[in-house]
Formats: structure tokens, C-alpha cells, sequence
């Protein structure tokens, strides 16, 4: 009894109170996650591939045929829903609190809170993701956006550089770095980490635009997801956002 007062605990402090209108919180809780059957598993292969091509509806119609109970099913659709804009997605990332999937909802509510400019409550959940998850890259990069929205430069500069040394080959972080040195008017080394990672003009010009927006504009932010080689963040654990 206890251990189920202190999950339920949990849920309640990340802001999910239950208003009866998501019935499968009350098997949201504990650390432990259900494993999807093949079948199950198949089925979210394929919604992973038609979110990937960017057919997100038929996506979450092939997730809305398996159980909500599953973490994995909740977490999928999740990230599709926060993709199409619909407040359903809140729910399900904080349904995933207290569960082997915390650190994914709280890093989804975190690119909620950046997506409607709340940089506050984004860096109280990706700070919280961080601590759960230190080696996810893409929790690393958002958390560094909303340090560089609250020009909080120096924090944001660490955030990119370990993101970008946990994973080379992605250049997500690298673009926002060369943001972030754009915005100091720091255009050697922007320039060195273009000609290291081989930019594009296009990504480059997405920097600069960037960086001119935050410093043109008073109280103007940014999003992680708003980069030109932004991965696809409704990808699955591996290949996920």
C-alpha cells in the first residue's frame, strides 16, 4: 500500500491529477513497463516507419489498436500527438512519470513547455530528464535551447558540447552551438565548427536567423525542433528524439 501511495505520489507532483478522462493512469505507475508482444511490436514498427515519412495520422491510427497500458504505446503516440499539436499529448508524457518511461515524459512536457514559450516549467522537466536519462543527447540539446532562450549562455554552451560528444554523427547540437557563438558574434569559431562538421549553407543561414531573432527581438525564444536537420522526434527508444 505504501509503495502504491508513493507512486501516485509521483504523478500527482508532475501535474496529473486524474479528471477520469484517461483510464489507464491507474496502470501508468511503478517503475517496472510491460514488454509489447511481436505482434504488438510489429505493429509499432510500422507506426514508427508512417511517423517517419511524415504520415503522423495513419501513424496514430495504428497505435489507437493497441493497449494504452503499455508505456511504449503511450509514449509513441505521445510524440505524435505533441507533432500534430493536439493537447492529448500532455496526458500521456505525464502519464509516463514513475514509470521506466519518466524520463521520456518528462522531456516530452519539456518540449511542450518550450513549444508554447513557458522556457520556466520547460527547464524544471528537461532538468528533471537529464538527471533521469545523462547520457540522452536529444534531452542534452533541448536543455541547452532553453538555457540559450533565458541567455544563459555559458550553461547552454555545456549542454551542446555534451550532446554533441555523446553523439558526433548528429549535428543538431552543432548547428545550435554555431547559434549560440552567431549570437555572441563569435563568427571564428562558428566558422571552425562549420568547416569541421561540414554545414550547409542552408543550415548555416537557419543559424544565423536564428541568432539574429534572439538578438533583434526582445524575450524572443526558440525551439529545439525548429533546426533544419532536426531528427524526427517521434522516433522510438534508438531512434528516438
Amino acid at each position: 500500500m505504501k509503495a502504491v501511495i508513493a507512486a501516485l505520489g509521483l504523478v500527482l507532483l508532475g501535474g496529473c491529477a486524474s479528471d477520469g478522462s484517461a483510464p489507464w493512469l491507474a496502470q501508468a505507475t511503478g517503475s517496472s513497463c510491460g514488454k509489447p508482444t511481436s505482434d504488438q511490436e510489429l505493429a509499432l514498427n510500422m507506426a514508427q516507419d508512417m511517423a517517419d515519412e511524415g504520415r503522423l495520422h495513419a501513424s496514430l491510427a495504428h497505435l489507437e489498436g493497441l493497449p494504452s497500458n503499455l508505456a511504449e504505446v503511450r509514449l509513441r503516440k505521445a510524440r505524435v500527438l505533441r507533432l500534430l499539436g493536439s493537447d492529448e499529448a500532455e496526458p500521456l508524457y505525464k502519464s509516463l512519470l514513475g514509470t521506466c518511461r519518466a524520463a521520456e515524459g518528462e522531456h516530452g512536457l519539456g518540449q511542450l513547455a518550450v513549444a508554447r514559450g513557458d522556457n520556466d516549467a520547460a527547464l524544471r522537466h528537461l532538468q528533471a530528464a537529464v538527471k533521469l536519462s545523462p547520457t540522452d543527447e536529444k534531452i542534452r540539446n533541448d536543455l541547452g535551447v532553453v538555457y540559450l532562450n533565458q541567455r544563459k549562455l555559458e550553461q547552454a554552451r555545456f549542454q551542446f558540447l555534451t550532446a554533441m560528444e555523446l553523439k558526433q554523427q548528429d549535428n543538431l547540437a552543432a548547428l545550435n552551438m554555431v547559434t549560440l557563438l552567431i549570437y555572441q558574434d563569435d563568427w571564428t569559431q562558428a566558422a571552425e565548427w562549420v568547416s569541421r562538421l561540414g554545414l550547409s549553407p542552408e543550415q548555416v543561414n537557419d543559424a544565423q536567423a536564428r541568432a539574429e531573432k534572439l538578438k533583434t527581438t526582445p524575450g524572443a525564444t526558440i525551439r529545439p525542433d525548429k533546426v533544419a536537420v532536426a531528427t524526427d522526434p517521434t522516433a522510438a527508444a534508438g531512434r528516438h528524439p
